[in-house]
Formats: structure tokens, C-alpha cells, sequence
């Protein structure tokens, strides 16, 4: 079994938006690109299509694209 690689908070942060993550964990190439494929329904948050390019998403949300996985983990 293969790990979810995580996305870890940083101690000043409660949240990160959805195409920001796409965006630092090199699932997209850019901020752009992020919320296109968010728009067209290709991104999924917990196992459910996401369509908001700002989600907030917090320590324990999974999202999947394009067959990836990043876990959000609170800071250590």
C-alpha cells in the first residue's frame, strides 16, 4: 500500500485554499491552470467533486487529482 503524500499547515495557518495547494504540490503548473481543472469538476475534496477555487481546506481533507492524493495534516 502506497502513502497519501501530505501537505502539512504551518503553525500560522488554519487553512490553505484548494488552488494553492494544486499549485505548491506541482499538480498544476500554475495558479491558472489550478482553477480551470476546479472548475471543470476534475478535482474531488473527501471523495466529492469540488467546484470552489478557494475552498478552504483543513487538516484532514484528501484531495484527488488526475490520480493523486494529497493529505492536509495539521502543523507538527
Amino acid at each position: 500500500m502506497s502513502q497519501i503524500p501530505e501537505f502539512s499547515l504551518r503553525a500560522d495557518e488554519e487553512f490553505i485554499e484548494l488552488f494553492k495547494l494544486l499549485k505548491v504540490e506541482g499538480l498544476c503548473a500554475d495558479g491558472a491552470e489550478a482553477k480551470h481543472v476546479i472548475a471543470e469538476g476534475m478535482v474531488t475534496v473527501n471523495g466529492e467533486v469540488e467546484t470552489r477555487k478557494r475552498k478552504k481546506l483543513l487538516a484532514g481533507d484528501l484531495v484527488s487529482y488526475k490520480g493523486k492524493q494529497v493529505q492536509v495534516v495539521a502543523a507538527a
